[in-house]
């Protein structure tokens, strides 16, 4: 595995008094593209200021490669930062704008040139050096802002919700534009989003966050198939979070009724929460489910029917490529691997943290 780039040892870091990272440790390896997920308010972007130097910690150190760079000011930081506003200078050039880091650090005419075509072609924007910023749509400004980064052969690039501004069509573009030049740089990625699909479609690793801590880090499937808790289930994707008691090994009861489960190590008779993913729940005939119900709601969503079905006075959530109208009597199944059991929160203080603000 490669090495540890950057690592923030016992971060904290509060405003007015307000603490918005407590005692945060997080390590990001080289060549990775680790992304910062979660609500807002939840401490990402301050993380990200703080390895940019846009800020300092109250406590703890940041390390880079090796050097603790906690005071370092940003111009003295191998890396550089595309925010959501592009930035762009409008008075200048698109040839211009990628040019300004390069004209402060004195390089050469030549070099300068050579660089501007080069970072030019890698965004796929040949030919537009002498645009105004004002001329180009928001796709292509964005990428005008990550060419004016990459120019600078920072070794990390800090992305601070880069593809907010975008509609859905020039987003998705734009992720395969990212995984694309990471590819190709060879360079770490630290991007900051609150876009669950966007995180999933692009990380090597996502730091979930809420309020201050690291809820859970893992990569795209781990974070999807096996949340930590209930509030990294309910924030990537959708899910059904049900209470439940664990029965004993491999038997959870659930809305009184027991299924079979894989999990083990919980003990006997205790309560948890069980997550299962709406994708997971089978809709098959009543008398061949675990749950009998009825289908409330239906919705077309394009790729599969969002559905909810009333069982056992709980709203269920389902997606299936099936269509059951409303007020279709179902029975409801689901497969052991496909449900998840997590510990209930032991403290007040432990069930804030796993609760959005």
């Amino acid at each position: 595995m490669s090495k540890h780039l950057i690592d923030l040892q016992h971060i904290s870091k509060s405003y007015d008094g307000q603490m918005v990272l407590d005692d945060l440790n997080l390590y990001i390896r080289e060549n990775e593209f680790l992304t910062l997920l979660g609500p807002s308010g939840c401490g990402k972007t301050t993380t990200l200021r703080l390895i940019g130097g846009f800020e300092t910690p109250d406590q703890g150190r940041i390390i880079f490669d090796g050097k603790d760079i906690t005071s370092l000011p940003p111009n003295k930081r191998q890396l550089n930062t595309v925010f959501q506003k592009y930035a762009l200078f409008p008075h200048m050039t698109i040839a211009e704008n990628i040019a300004f880091g390069l004209k402060i650090k004195k390089k050469s005419d030549a070099y300068i040139q050579d660089k501007i075509k080069y970072a030019l072609k890698l965004v796929n924007l040949d030919g537009f050096e002498n645009r105004n910023p004002d001329s180009l749509s928001g796709g292509q400004q964005q990428r005008i802002a990550i060419a004016r980064a990459i120019v600078n052969e920072p070794k990390v690039l800090l992305l601070d919700e880069p593809l907010g501004a975008l509609d859905l069509k020039l987003r998705q573009d734009m992720q395969y534009e990212l995984i694309r030049l990471k590819n190709e740089l060879g360079i770490t990625f630290i991007y900051v989003t609150h876009d669950q699909e966007e995180a999933l479609t692009m990380s090597d690793t996502i730091v979930v966050m809420n309020q201050g801590y690291i809820q859970q880090i893992g990569t795209p499937v781990d974070i999807y198939n096996e949340p930590e808790n209930a509030f990294v289930a309910d924030f990537i994707g959708d899910s059904n979070i049900i209470d439940g008691i664990m029965l004993e090994d491999k038997l959870v009861e659930i809305l009184g009724v027991r299924f079979r489960c894989v999990d083990t190590g919980f003990g006997q008779n205790r309560p948890v929460d069980v997550v299962i993913r709406p994708e997971d729940v089978d809709l098959v005939k009543p008398e061949e489910g675990i749950i009998d119900g009825v289908v409330t709601h239906l919705i077309f969503k394009g790729v599969h029917y969002e559905m909810e079905v009333m069982a056992n006075g709980y709203e269920w959530l389902v997606h299936s490529t099936d269509c059951f109208p409303v007020g279709t009597k179902v029975g409801i199944s689901v497969d052991p691997f496909d449900i998840q059991i997590m510990n209930k929160p032991e403290s007040e203080d432990e069930e804030a943290a796993n609760i959005e603000n």
